[in-house]
């Protein structure tokens, strides 16, 4: 690579990555071959990657002040390491990209030209519009794709090609005017840039032909779609009750089937005493509760480890709390002639906001 610049930076490429060690080399000398002439910097995001991504990065920094790495730990999540990544930059412009060579470098100018010009706030480089492509993906993938971009028009109120895209680039003031909306939620960042801005956003498309992955795996997985969902519904419900409540909701009421799974099996199927099934029970159902939420509903903190049985113990603690406080409102309202399933709700209603704003700030710490 070519020495830095002393011109200040004028645009900053923010890449996230998560075991990418092998794509940082190839990564950098594409990008300095395309941006030639122009001033710019590079920051990658790294989940703390277990094959030593962050490292890779930080001994090119040292001899390039234009390259540079945020290590996160503890928290893991491509739109919040993006946000991160700009915020962390104080250039006009940014870029967001993979490291896995599937989004070509090349296209780094004609994207800042047509923000330099002043006709856009935003270019997305786009696989659907005339001369972009998938690349080698398979039937599949390109009908869930489909679907998703279908989704995702519901939340952006204007018209792109690829909401979808992980390739673009945004002037800093798009950016700033998002980010009090952002919800960090998932791996499509755009789209929730998009959906985040108070104003339609001037955008324009350059084609994207959708390269081979060089090395590392693909991130999409179920829990990425999970995260979709929950963005979809931040988006469209989240300022009414947050997405995150309504998501243990959902995990609560599947948690009431292991409750009664549990019960049965053991009252009616082992003979035991209620009461010792119904305790049982509700040890299974809190300890799944706690689970599906560390994996899903708080997938990007969630616990591993020691920390994973600490915050179980945690969980069960407080969830015990918001039991007992389910019972008294319940009781409470019943013993002045509330209808009892309005007793039950409310109860139900305390209880569920107890556990998940408790749990929020003190299991999960978020």
């Amino acid at each position: 690579m070519t020495e830095a610049s002393d011109k200040a930076i004028e645009l900053t490429i923010v890449v996230p990555t998560f075991c990418e060690r092998e794509n940082i080399d190839p990564l950098l000398k594409l990008v300095n071959e395309a941006l030639e002439g122009i001033a710019w910097e590079i920051v990658f995001v790294d989940d703390n990657s277990s094959d030593a991504t962050a490292q890779r990065v930080w001994e090119i920094g040292r001899h390039d002040c234009r390259v540079r790495c945020l290590k996160r730990v503890g928290r893991r999540g491509l739109s919040s390491a993006c946000i991160e990544g700009m915020l962390s930059s104080g250039a006009p412009y940014f870029a967001v990209m993979d490291a896995d060579l599937q989004h070509d470098p090349a296209l780094l100018p004609n994207m800042l030209k047509k923000l330099r010009e002043g006709n856009a706030d935003l270019v997305v480089a786009s696989r659907y519009m005339p001369g972009g492509s998938v690349g080698e993906w398979d039937a599949g993938r390109v009908r869930a794709s489909d679907y998703a971009t279908r989704m995702a028009r519901l939340i952006t109120r204007q018209p792109v090609s690829d909401p979808m895209s992980g390739y673009f680039m945004l002037r800093r003031e798009v950016f700033e005017t998002a980010l009090p909306n952002l919800s960090s939620l998932g791996f499509k960042i755009l789209l929730d840039l998009i959906a985040s801005s108070p104003v339609p956003l001037r955008m324009t498309e350059v084609p994207l032909k959708f390269g081979s992955r060089l090395s590392g795996q693909s991130k999409l997985s179920n829990k990425v779609v999970w995260e979709f969902i929950l963005l979809l519904g931040d988006k469209l419900v989240g300022r009414y009750i947050p997405v995150r409540f309504l998501a243990f909701g959902v995990v609560g009421a599947t948690g009431a089937g292991v409750h009664f799974a549990v019960l049965g099996a053991l009252f009616k199927g082992l003979s035991l005493p209620f009461s010792v099934g119904q305790g049982a029970a509700v040890v299974a159902a809190m300890t799944y509760n706690f689970t599906i939420n560390n994996l899903l509903t708080y997938s990007d903190v969630s616990l591993k480890g020691r920390r994973w049985w600490r915050g179980l113990v945690s969980f069960l603690a407080i969830c015990g709390i918001g039991a007992i406080a389910n019972v008294g409102i319940a009781a409470f309202l019943f013993e002045r002639h509330e209808p009892w399933p309005v007793a039950a709700i409310a109860g139900i209603f305390v209880g569920s906001v107890w556990n998940y704003a408790v749990t929020s700030r003190y299991t999960w710490k978020v």
